[in-house]
């Protein structure tokens, strides 16, 4: 991505370079940047994407290629925005280099992946958002949010580091969840064999159809209530677990 030099902004003493690059914009507003997109032929069953830095939201479509959008925005001093994209075997890695001295350096990417794909999703730091899968999801995030809609594989398998993580409209099977700072707030639209939640520090709201639970919950230091029917010998079981943090188990669309 080549950069255009314009200015030299001196401020106490230290020099910096404006500049804008061509296509990103320079005033941090992703919606206005230039869109570029990338196609990849893809025939297998599974996908790890890895992204670092950007936000990164992963759609189900009726595609069967991996396509790619990235916006870029901001500027650096000295050397341009570095952003990539590769496909080797089954990962997907996405970049973004805003090191040494930025200014709004910030990208988002959107992924097109197949209905039946499985995906495996990791951010390190950046949001991620996915919706529409029918086979197994996961995510790991370090220090972002985690907004999930409309999957319904088998297993949901996620994990947040210093961020919430939202689920709305999920029909699987499974669900864990690992947890270190952050709310954590799910809500189920079929009925699940087992949710396993485990936070440190946060709360965690979880909605549920009508069924019978077997209802495991402990919170050192937080208030727990439970509005669903238990039965320890119930084949759908429910554990959550918090050290800091309130519990809320309800019926109907989490809150």
């Amino acid at each position: 991505m080549e950069i255009r030099k314009h200015a030299l902004l001196v401020f106490g003493g230290v020099a910096l370079l404006a500049s804008t690059a061509i296509g990103c914009t320079t005033d941090g507003d992703l919606a206005n940047a230039a869109v570029e997109s990338k196609s990849f032929e893809f025939s297998g069953d599974s996908l790890t994407v890895k992204s670092n830095s950007a936000d990164l939201e992963l759609v189900a479509a009726d595609v069967e290629d991996i396509r790619v959008e990235r916006q870029a925005s901001g500027a650096k001093v000295g050397s341009d925005i570095e952003s990539g994209w590769r496909l080797a075997g089954n990962t997907l890695t996405l970049s973004l280099d805003c090191t040494g001295v930025s200014i709004n350096c910030k990208a988002k990417y959107t992924v097109k992946v197949p209905r039946d794909v499985a995906v495996t999703a990791e951010n390190n730091k950046g949001l991620i958002r996915a919706t529409g899968f029918t086979a197994d999801f996961s995510a790991k995030a370090d220090d972002s949010d985690v907004q999930l809609s409309d999957l319904s594989g088998a297993h949901l398998d996620l994990e947040g580091g210093d961020g919430s993580i939202e689920g709305d409209g999920i029909s699987v099977k499974s669900v864990t969840v690992t947890s270190r700072n952050g709310d954590n707030k799910l809500s189920l639209d079929s009925v699940p064999d087992l949710v396993d939640v485990r936070s440190k520090d946060g709360n965690v709201r979880l909605s549920l159809p009508d069924a019978t639970y077997a209802v495991e919950t402990a919170a050192k230091k937080g208030d727990v209530a439970v509005d669903v029917m238990k039965d320890e010998t119930s084949d759908h079981v429910v554990r959550i677990h918090t050290r800091n943090g309130d519990i809320a188990i309800g019926r109907g669309t989490a809150s």
